[in-house]
């Protein structure tokens, strides 16, 4: 099963989306951290640690900030959080290069809980770094959505399932 679950920042995504993992697993599910801690941001790396200690020992933590295909094994119950901090790691791949990666995890028979932030709702950004995150973001979260069985909204902690 391949569930997403999309929305702002601090919408109450991640937790929700650890609720289901949780929820589906048969064993202990994995959590698959994406951010890529070469980027040094102290601000962040404190928002990490909130979320370590939100989800206590309930996942076994693995980091992989691109492949994310060669570290999901069949027959598991995965976290991945967040596809956002994925696609900004991989800012210099093509287009093609990321919508096949998001495909290769569709062949895999696991169960894979996607989150991704909402960033396309604002104005173009006037920068082009910006607006190709923006424009992936938008790309990535259709490919996610298309081969999801579940699709899930989150606004203010609550969530509205699409798909």
């Amino acid at each position: 099963m391949k569930i997403l679950y999309f929305g702002g920042q601090k919408s109450g995504k991640s937790s929700l989306a650890e609720a289901k993992a949780l929820a589906i697993a048969t064993d202990k599910p994995y959590y698959l951290a994406t951010y890529d801690h070469s980027f040094g941001d102290s601000e962040m790396g404190e928002r990490i640690d909130r979320h370590r200690l939100t989800r206590g020992d309930s996942f076994i933590t693995l980091e992989e900030t691109r492949h994310l295909a060669g570290v999901i094994e069949p027959h598991q119950t995965y976290l991945v959080d967040c596809i956002s901090m994925w696609i900004l790691n991989s800012l210099e791949e093509s287009e093609e290069a990321l919508i096949a990666e998001i495909e290769a995890l569709e062949t895999i028979d696991a169960n894979i809980v996607f989150v991704l932030n909402d960033v396309g709702s604002g104005v173009i950004p006037s920068d082009p770094i910006s607006r190709r995150y923006v424009d992936l973001s938008g790309i990535i979260g259709q490919t996610l959505a298309r081969i999801c069985d579940e699709v899930y909204e989150v606004k203010l902690g609550l969530e509205r399932r699409l798909k």
